[in-house]
């Protein structure tokens, strides 16, 4: 028996009955994990360095948490009714549920394949082909660092919201809501979710274990005052009633630049693969996780929907409403208490909260996991992880401190900031179009894939057929403004940050990043 040279201290592979057969080494037990963990990480070429402390409850938890989607239904269906009206924006979470399950499942099998934290960039740089692997790994790393880290201060300004929506609630006469109050809350949401995110961070699973548990909970307090004491509009009216809010020539562009909702309500699947290097046998638990989130949150999505805009959450007294949350004007309206519609703000503020927790988590592990292949400027200061946190700090200070700058446009213009955040979702989506694409390129060449415990089989190409449909046009409407012709503040500038990203991207890649960029597919062992 001859043993092979251990990788950094992490694991060692022994060969014997004609075979290699890897083992975990005590260091990557320490940090949890599997046989398969190990093999995993083996084959990358990465070193196991943060503990793994998520398990098949934990990182469910997780990805439902992140998405929220009932809770965003609520949050963010004016967008819907707006375009689209009651029907569109119910039969638009619906259809864009259907084709976000082929998205998650394309996605869940390259999780599989290759569980790691780098995510898309990383499916990319092993997938796409040779002439194009370096640039377009990089492009999308930078794409998935961008979406990532610009959903931060978008979640603190959701939060800041809802504080402000209440105080209103409660003290009508309260003089609340200016841009600098709104950026102030932000700051403190920001401070709150990365403290938790740093010194409370090995409690985090549990954390999102307790926080399912309310989730479930609030969703059924929910539906029971809304069914109950809300007033019911007739169903052949909430079910064929379209809008065409913003004028646009058809009532299809109309429901189509609707998608803003539900796309809301859907996005950041990919969350649970950035975690995946602190989850308990990931080849395996992931994938089913984020089909497991995706399947409930679905489910309890177009519940709360349905029953939102039947109970009176298309009034123009609740959209128009002056707490500037509708859901909480909806509350008052059905409860007729302000201090019943102030738990369920309460709620809501809880929920969304760790929502952002989430969020942030995320996109820490994104930006080390750059920064670990030397995406990024600083990389080996971005990557460094303290010896005993076991979680990348100096990664999540950088992004403490792009979130700060971007809430700071805000005390200037909600416009511009509002442009910033919004490119959040075109980024993401890019990203999931590209790495599903190089898959499916694969597909159709007859070339062999990577070994998956979880496998998408004779499905996998009709799977990946219909996800890249959908994110092309969800990609290209994600640019288009509320209303055709409109003015420079209520114009989507998601375009224009979204090219200044690409050409920002390709100049460092130029100057500096083909130099030291690292394609995760170099490192990658071959048997």
């Amino acid at each position: 028996m001859s043993v092979a040279p251990e990788l950094k201290g992490s694991r060692v592979v022994e060969e014997y009955d004609g075979g290699k057969h890897e083992m975990v080494t005590m260091h990557d037990s320490a940090l949890g994990s599997t046989q398969f963990d190990a093999q995993d990480m083996y084959r990358m070429g990465k070193k196991q360095e943060l503990r793994r402390n998520f398990r098949m409850i934990s990182i469910v938890g997780f990805v439902v948490i992140l998405q929220s989607t009932w809770e965003s239904a609520l949050l963010a269906a004016y967008f819907g009714l707006f375009n689209g009206g009651t029907a569109g924006v119910i039969w638009m979470t619906v259809i864009t549920w259907l084709f976000v399950m082929a998205m998650i499942a394309s996605l869940a099998e390259m999780a599989s394949m290759a569980p790691t934290a780098g995510g898309q960039y990383h499916w990319v740089s092993e997938f796409a082909p040779k002439s194009s692997q370096r640039l377009l790994s990089y492009v999308v790393g930078w794409c998935s660092a961008l979406g990532w880290v610009s959903g931060i201060p978008a979640c603190a300004q959701m939060l800041s919201s809802l504080v402000i929506g209440l105080v209103i609630l409660v003290h009508p006469e309260a003089e609340i809501g200016s841009l600098w109050h709104v950026t102030l809350i932000m700051f403190l949401w920001l401070f709150l979710m990365f403290g938790f995110n740093i010194f409370l961070a090995q409690h985090l699973p549990l954390a999102e274990g307790i926080i399912l548990v309310l989730h479930v909970l609030a969703f059924f307090a929910f539906l029971i005052v809304f069914w109950t004491m809300a007033e019911r509009s007739p169903a052949d009216e909430v079910f064929t009633t379209w809008t065409n809010g913003g004028g646009w020539s058809s009532m299809g562009t109309s429901a189509l630049v609707g998608l803003a909702t539900p796309l809301w309500c859907f996005l950041g699947p990919d969350a649970g693969a950035h975690m995946s290097e602190e989850l308990k046998d990931a080849s395996s638990v992931l994938p089913k996780a984020m089909m497991w989130a995706t399947f409930f949150n679905g489910i309890f999505g177009i519940t709360m929907m349905i029953t939102f805009v039947f109970c009176g959450g298309a009034l123009d007294s609740v959209i128009n409403s002056a707490t500037g949350v509708p859901v909480l004007q909806a509350g008052y309206n059905a409860t007729g208490s302000v201090a019943g519609s102030a738990v369920m703000g309460t709620l809501l503020i809880i929920l969304t909260f760790f929502a952002a927790v989430s969020v942030v988590a995320s996109s820490s592990r994104q930006i080390w996991a750059f920064a670990r292949d030397k995406g990024l400027p600083f990389s080996p200061w971005i990557e460094f992880v303290r010896p005993g946190w076991d979680i990348p700090i100096n990664a999540l200070l950088i992004c403490l401190a792009a979130s700060l700058i971007l809430g700071c446009v805000n005390f200037g213009s909600d416009v511009a900031l509002n442009a910033i955040v919004s490119v959040s979702n075109a980024a993401l989506i890019f990203t999931y179009i590209i790495s599903i694409g190089c898959v499916r390129l694969k597909r159709f060449r007859g070339q062999p894939l990577l070994a998956r415990r979880w496998s998408l089989g004779k499905w996998g190409g009709l799977c990946n057929d219909l996800a890249l449909v959908f994110l092309v046009v969800a990609f290209v409407f994600s640019f288009f403004p509320m209303t055709p012709n409109p003015a420079p503040a209520d114009m989507n500038w998601a375009i224009l940050m979204f090219g200044a990203l690409g050409i920002l991207a390709t100049v460092y890649y130029f100057a500096s990043g083909r130099r030291t960029y690292v394609p995760p597919v170099l490192l990658v062992k071959r048997d």
